[in-house]
């Protein structure tokens, strides 16, 4: 089997590296009388579909006998509460504090306590879709939580013959399957906004006190993207394609954080002027050794307010949270989109609302495309050098969105590594697999998808220029004092190098940059990143007068 699910009997040790507390104390959960196996994606929505909390909505699931469903089956939605995105501050890492993981490890031994007087469903699914990698994983959660089980199985791939064929004869790696044990309902007062607590090493997280779906989708992606860390993959957050000419392919990538456009490039159709195929918009790694790809999941977790009524892209939803519903000409359920009851309306959408979807790319990547927020830089910037390259990688400037639970100011500049806020490994390990990658020869251009100057960069703006990237027809030429960097000229966005106002603001973004840096070495003594970045954004900055 790839991933280890069982032990010989003289494995089961306390010297052996894959056992530790907390994996020890989730894992046995999943054996309590209190928990029932659900083994089918049919077996799954019909619990949703009869759930109190259920809305069934009028519309039918659009190829619902190939996903495994009944075929009527139905959309199904649910609302969670206040909280309607992830909450970045409620996760702890398991070793990060040893006092604080005594206090953890109890908390969580409380909650299954607490939870075996209560009927829980569990259930297993595979990370990754190509017999490179796959990862198997077990779940577990109250019986009351049925839809959200149900969303969880349609997201990643459930167990079946099909898979577990393939999962058979995939790679073997040294690692434990995913154990995730999730409880919505039970609170601690020391932990109010709630807790995911996780043990990357052991492949194991415990998510409790809150109901947001999107914890445990990222929570499940977290653990296989560091399970892909460990064994010669980079971990990315992003959109994945190739264009395919007549002449040649070029796998190109788009790193984001929700809301900054990665999903929309990565769908982009640019008006059947290539043959394109889709890897995935949100989860995938990349081979260090060949430059391949393999998606994580085959669903795609979407956000719904670019998709009003009518809008034919709702054919694919399977099931939605915290969407408004109403009642259409003919009295049927429809939804009400564009945010209008919240923040960060979602669905998980099939696969099959890409029509041309592929779960691995063994042409290597060529492109990647950091997708910043940046209105100091012009539409499109293209980074020549592998160090440089990485390095901006590591200080993504983007802005936050809906998708988050946070009390941050969602028009401020912040920087997220790589727009990963989902690493549980050192961040140096990123910036030497990403600089791997462009010393390979993988092109690195930063794009602005917001504002330049108080000028809008439109979708439109950001797909001609890389249309012409893939065309080989960008000029390109020298970005004013800044060695190593290129730029596009663009009607409408003029950039003012003789002005001494932008030169001034540009320098002082590069000066945030750099001080990014010099704080996260200061805070995280035992995972520092390199001096050559200091060093090279020190230079960046002197070199803007």
């Amino acid at each position: 089997m790839a991933t280890i699910e069982m032990f010989q009997t003289n494995d089961i040790r306390k010297s052996n590296p894959h056992f530790s507390r907390l994996k020890s104390t989730v894992e046995t959960a999943f054996y309590s009388n209190n928990i029932k196996q659900v083994n089918s994606l049919e077996e799954a929505y019909l619990r949703a579909l009869n759930a109190p909390n259920t809305i069934v909505l009028d519309t039918e699931v659009k190829h619902s006998v190939e996903l495994g469903l009944p075929a009527d089956a139905k959309q199904l939605l649910t609302q969670d509460g206040r909280v309607f995105g992830r909450t970045a501050k409620a996760r702890r890492n398991y070793g990060d504090d040893s006092e604080e993981d005594d206090k953890l490890l109890g908390i969580v031994r409380d909650a299954i306590f607490a939870g075996s007087h209560q009927p829980f469903l569990k259930a297993t699914a595979y990370v990754g879709l190509d017999t490179d990698f796959m990862v198997k994983a077990h779940i577990t959660m109250p019986e009351s939580q049925s839809n959200n089980l149900y969303s969880w199985l349609i997201n990643f791939q459930i167990a079946n013959a099909k898979y577990d064929k393939l999962y058979a004869e995939s790679k073997e790696y040294p690692e434990n399957d995913i154990y995730i044990f999730f409880y919505p309902e039970f609170k601690h007062p020391d932990y109010p906004m709630g807790l995911s607590y996780f043990d990357s090493e052991h492949n194991v997280v415990a998510v409790l006190g809150m109901n947001y779906f999107g914890e445990i989708k990222k929570g499940t992606l977290t653990l296989a993207w560091g399970t892909a860390a460990r064994n010669g993959y980079v971990a990315c957050h992003g959109g994945l394609k190739i264009f395919r000419t007549e002449a040649d392919a070029h796998v190109a990538s788009f790193f984001g954080l929700s809301g900054s456009g990665k999903s929309t490039l990565t769908h982009a159709k640019h008006e059947g002027r290539f043959d394109i195929e889709v890897l995935h918009d949100d989860a995938f790694i990349v081979s260090i050794e060949d430059g391949s790809s393999i998606a994580l999941e085959p669903s795609y977790f979407d956000k719904t307010s670019d998709y009003p009524a009518g809008h034919p892209e709702q054919d694919y939803f399977v099931t939605l949270q915290n969407v408004g519903v109403t009642l259409d000409e003919k009295g049927k359920k429809a939804l009400v989109t564009e945010d209008i009851r919240n923040g960060n309306g979602r669905t998980v959408k099939s696969r099959y609302s890409t029509a041309n979807r592929v779960d691995k790319i063994d042409e290597p990547i060529e492109a990647i495309y950091w997708i910043m927020k940046d209105d100091s830089l012009p539409p499109i910037v293209k980074v020549t050098n592998p160090l440089l390259a990485s390095a901006f990688g590591a200080t993504l400037a983007t802005k936050r969105s809906t998708a988050e639970n946070t009390t941050d100011d969602h028009d401020a500049l912040v920087i997220e590594p790589y727009a990963n806020p989902f690493r549980v490994y050192p961040l140096v390990e990123d910036y030497e697999k990403f600089k791997a990658l462009f010393e390979k020869g993988v092109d690195c251009y930063i794009i602005n998808t917001g504002e330049f100057l108080g000028q809008k960069v439109t979708p439109k703006d950001t797909l001609g220029l890389i249309e012409a990237n893939v065309l080989k027809e960008a000029k390109f030429e020298p970005f004013g004092p800044l060695e190593h960097f290129e730029f596009v000229a663009l009607d409408g966005f003029d950039v003012p190098f003789e002005d001494e106002v932008y030169l001034d603001y540009l320098k002082s973004r590069m000066q945030g940059r750099l001080d990014f840096i010099i704080n996260f070495n200061a805070k995280h003594t035992m995972d520092l990143l390199p001096n050559e970045i200091i060093e090279a954004f020190q230079k960046i900055v002197r070199s803007i007068n």
